[in-house]
C-alpha cells in the first residue's frame, strides 16, 4: 500500500470523538425540544418555510442536507479502491450485511411493529409512513460517523476508508431500486421520478463535488495532499454541525403539534430501530468471529454494517413524503437513537477484543 493511501486513511479516521460527536444525542434532543416550541410559537414561519419547494424538494432542507453531506464526500478517496481485495472477509461481511440483510430486516421489523404490535396505537396511514422512514434508514449505509466508530475501536483505518468508498459506489446504483422494492412490498406508492431525483441530488452530485474538491486539494503542490483535505474538512465541520441541528429544528417544528399530542410516538419509532441495530451488529460481529477475522477489521466491519447514513435518509424522506410526514419523523428519530446505541457497541467491541486474532 502506498504511503499516500496510508496517510489518507489515518486522516480520514479522524481525531478522537469531540464534544459534538460525544453528545450528539443531547444536541439532537435539545433541537427537538427547540423545534417543537418554535413550531407552536411561530407556526406561520414554518408554514412559509414548508412552501419553499420545487418538484417536491424543499429548498431550505436541501441546502442544509448538502451542507451536511458534501464534507463527508470530500473524505472519500477512490484511490483506496485499489486495495479493496486486501481484506476480502471484512469487506464481504459488511457488503452482505449492508445490502442483502439490513434493508430487509429493517422493513420486516417496521411491518411487525407498526402493522402488528403497535396496531392499536397508531393510525394505519401514519404507520405506513413510519415504516417507509425505517426502510430509508435501513437502505442507507453510513458514510461519515463510521470513521469515528472505527477510530474508537482502533480499527484498521485503511479498511474503513475502502469500505466507505465501495459503499458509496454501490449506493449510487442500488439505493433507489432497493428502496422502491421495499416500499412496494409494504404497499407504499413509490414516486420513481422523485426517488431517482433524490439519488442524483443527494448522492451523485455531492459525491462528484467531493471527488473534484479532493483532487483539487491534493494537487495543490506543497500546500496540498492529505493534510490539505483534512484542513478543508475541519473548516467545514462547524457548518456541517449547524446544518444537522438546523434540519432537526425544522423537522420537529413541522411535527410539533403531532408530537405534543402523542408523546409516546418517539419511543414507539425507536423500538424497532434499537432492535435492528443490536441484531445487525450481532450478525456481523459473530460472523467475523466465526471467520477468525482480525479485530482491527472485525470491529469496523460490524460497526459499518450497523450504523446509518441518516442525512441521506432524512433528505429522501422529505422529498418523497414531505416535511411533515411520518417518514421524515422516523428518520430523525434514527439520529436520536443511533449515537447512544453505537457508543454502547463500541464499548462492547473493546471489551471483547480478545475474541479475535490481533492480526491476519
Amino acid at each position: 500500500m502506498s504511503a499516500h493511501c496510508d496517510i489518507t486513511a489515518r486522516r480520514a479516521a479522524g481525531s478522537p470523538m469531540g464534544a459534538f460527536e460525544r453528545f450528539l444525542s443531547l444536541w439532537v434532543a435539545l433541537c427537538i425540544a427547540a423545534g417543537i416550541l418554535l413550531g407552536m410559537a411561530v407556526p406561520g414561519l414554518f408554514e412559509a418555510l414548508a412552501g419553499l419547494e420545487v418538484a417536491n424538494v424543499n429548498l431550505v432542507v436541501a441546502v442544509l442536507i448538502w451542507v451536511m453531506i458534501y464534507p463527508m464526500m470530500v473524505n472519500v478517496d477512490f484511490a483506496s479502491l485499489a486495495h479493496a481485495g486486501d481484506r476480502p472477509k471484512g469487506l464481504a461481511i459488511t457488503l452482505v450485511v449492508n445490502w442483502l440483510i439490513k434493508p430487509f430486516t429493517m422493513a420486516g421489523l417496521g411491518v411487525l411493529f407498526f402493522e402488528g404490535v403497535f396496531r392499536g396505537l397508531v393510525d394505519p396511514a401514519d404507520a405506513r409512513e413510519y415504516i417507509a422512514g425505517l426502510i430509508l434508514l435501513g437502505a442507507a449505509p453510513c458514510t461519515a460517523m463510521v470513521f469515528v466508530w472505527s477510530q474508537l475501536t482502533r480499527g484498521d483505518a485503511t479498511y474503513t476508508l475502502v469500505q466507505v468508498s465501495v459503499n458509496d459506489i454501490i449506493m449510487i446504483f442500488a439505493f433507489a431500486p432497493l428502496v422502491a422494492l421495499l416500499l412496494g412490498m409494504t404497499d407504499v406508492i413509490v414516486p420513481w421520478q422523485t426517488l431517482l431525483w433524490s439519488v442524483v441530488l443527494y448522492i451523485v452530485i455531492p459525491l462528484a463535488a467531493g471527488v473534484l474538491t479532493r483532487r483539487t486539494l491534493e494537487a495543490g503542490g506543497a500546500a496540498g495532499g492529505p493534510a490539505a483535505v483534512e484542513r478543508f474538512t475541519a473548516r467545514l465541520k462547524p457548518y456541517t454541525v449547524a446544518g444537522l441541528l438546523a434540519t432537526v429544528v425544522l423537522l420537529f417544528g413541522f411535527q410539533g403539534e403531532t408530537i405534543i399530542a402523542r408523546p409516546l410516538l418517539i419511543a414507539l419509532i425507536a423500538v424497532p430501530l434499537v432492535i435492528q441495530s443490536y441484531g445487525i451488529f450481532a450478525i456481523a460481529y459473530l460472523w467475523a468471529r466465526a471467520w477468525r477475522v482480525p479485530f482491527p477489521i472485525a470491529a469496523p466491519a460490524a460497526l459499518i454494517g450497523t450504523s446509518n447514513f441518516f442525512e441521506l435518509a432524512v433528505a429522501v424522506a422529505i422529498s418523497l413524503f414531505g416535511l411533515q410526514s411520518g417518514a421524515a419523523l422516523a428518520t430523525v428519530v434514527g439520529v436520536l437513537v443511533e449515537v447512544p446505541v453505537m457508543l454502547s457497541l463500541v464499548a462492547l467491541c473493546n471489551r471483547t477484543r480478545g475474541w479475535f486474532p490481533a492480526t491476519a
